[in-house]
């Protein structure tokens, strides 16, 4: 125990180190190279040139967005893999995802909404009506892990169907919609981030409330029960953080693949299972993994970049690959 202890408290040393590193080197890195001095000028003693306008209007927003994003979706990673004692679980389990992605489509198709400020909201009404129809149909909170994981399943899939019909209808909708569906830190107002924080930092508080029923509830139910803790009570405030947390990251950045499910397993490894130390890593490891795979976009096509969400698909397609064999193994 101590030394799992003494390798947590490492993991979180380092995480916040690499942190900062991460969000310094986001703000100098890009097509255009700026250099350390101009970035610090551009707080200190800005003149409106082109590189100052880059770094306070382009690059600060999307660096703040990585952060704030980053940490909502990795901790409802851990979330979702506590609640439902699922390895491979993830906010797309609950169809958090796909809920805030049909009523981002719903809206462009509907009512014309073209700009990011524009459809957060609706994407965070998409992703609370979409967990509360999962509950709905799996039984509310007398329903266990496995029915909450079909459910959501079910309507992720329908929801996800049902988006891409609309786009098909409207070249408009497509066009508008296509951007956002990718997943991507890029072009949005820093009042993106104002919005989205709120929501996100809740479901922080809220998760670090779970923490010790979390705990319980990976030694199964009934020995939670006998811990003092009501699982159906914890799984519904569960289910709230991770809405809050996965429909405030989807609604500001697109759906991101891979965050969600990959910090917490790579946290666990250092950790181990005790979300005392599993969700605060989390909350750190989020975002350099965010901030890192937006800026391997940003230089591998240079001049041109690859949305974060394309770089995040394409290193979690044999993360996922890897987690399905292990989960395998210990499921025998």
């Amino acid at each position: 125990m101590p030394g799992v202890r003494a390798r947590a408290a490492a993991l979180l040393v380092v995480a916040v180190v690499a942190l900062c590193g991460c969000v310094l080197l986001s703000l100098f890195v890009g097509s255009r190279g700026i250099g350390p001095r101009a970035v610090v000028e551009a707080f200190t003693a800005y003149d409106g040139s082109t590189a100052h306008l880059v770094v306070r209007e382009i690059r600060l927003p999307r660096t703040l967005l990585g952060v704030v994003v980053g940490a909502g979706l990795a901790v409802a990673g851990a979330l979702m893999q506590g609640l439902t004692r699922n390895p491979l679980a993830s906010p797309s389990v609950l169809g958090v995802s796909s809920g805030a992605a049909f009523a981002v489509v719903l809206a462009i198709y509907l009512l014309g909404i073209d700009s990011p400020l524009g459809y957060v909201w609706f994407a965070v009404l998409g992703a609370l009506t979409c967990a509360v129809g999962v509950h709905v149909i799996a039984g509310r909170a007398q329903a266990g892990p496995v029915r909450l994981a079909l459910s959501g399943a079910v309507l992720s899939t329908m929801l996800s169907s049902w988006s891409y019909t609309l786009m098909a209808l409207n070249k408009r909708t497509a066009d508008e919609a296509r951007f956002w569906l990718a997943g991507s830190l890029a072009g949005r107002p820093l009042d993106v981030v104002y919005v989205i924080t709120p929501f996100l930092a809740v479901g922080v508080v809220l998760a670090l409330a779970l923490i010790r029923p979390l705990n319980a509830l990976a030694l199964g139910d009934e020995a939670a029960v006998s811990l003092g803790v009501r699982p159906a009570r914890a799984r519904v405030l569960g289910g709230a953080a991770v809405v809050l947390l996965a429909g405030g990251a989807v609604a500001g950045a697109g759906p991101i693949a891979f965050v969600g499910l990959a910090v917490p397993h790579l946290v666990r490894l250092v950790t181990g299972p005790d979300h005392r130390w599993l969700v605060p890593g989390c909350l750190l490891a989020g975002p350099v993994l965010l901030l890192a795979a937006d800026m391997a976009g940003r230089v591998v096509m240079a001049p041109l970049e690859l949305e974060v969400g394309i770089v995040t698909a394409f290193l979690g397609a044999p993360a996922l690959f890897l987690l399905a064999r292990y989960a395998k193994v210990v499921s025998r």
